[in-house]
This record gives C-alpha cells, structure tokens and sequence, in this order.
C-alpha cells in the first residue's frame, strides 16, 4: 500500500474531495514526521506505538569488497504493533 491508496480509502470512506483527502492525509504524515523528530512517542490504540531509539556506532562491511565500514551512532524508528494488529495472524 502507499500513500495514494490511503488518501482514495479516505475518499471512498469519508465522501471527501481528493484534495481535501490529500490534505488530511499529509496533515497526519506531518505531524507524525515532527513528533519523531523531537523524539516524542506516537501510539495509536489498537493499531501500534512508534518510538525513537539511539543507534550505537557500529562496525559494518561493504558487501562488495569486504572492507569494513565503521557505522555512525544515530537515531531509528522503532515499531511496536498492538495487540489488535498482532491478533491478524
């Protein structure tokens, strides 16, 4: 699925113009993007929490030619399904 689908489920569900869709659906995207920019939690019941986690420096290798790469710390999304989203199986 990618982000056209949603904003058409949003226009066959809602009844809204595409554009408004559109809107609506970047407005979200936005402001979940700013949240895990400052570093803040996102959960949305039923569905799942987002997180910001601290990734340590590493030691990685290119695959071409072997030689290892040293991995720079920085900062990964992290998912938590919920239990309604684990209950899918």
């Amino acid at each position: 699925m990618i982000k056209q689908d949603l904003i058409q489920r949003v226009v066959e569900r809602t009844g809204l113009p595409r554009t408004k869709a559109e809107s609506a659906v970047d407005a979200i995207f936005e402001a979940m993007k700013k949240a895990l920019g400052d570093s803040d939690r996102i959960e949305l019941r039923g569905f799942g929490v987002f997180t910001v986690k601290p990734r340590k420096t590493g030691v990685g290798r290119n695959p071409r030619t072997g030689t290892e790469v040293t991995i720079m710390p920085g900062k990964a999304v992290r998912f938590k399904p919920g239990k309604d989203l684990q209950a899918l199986d």
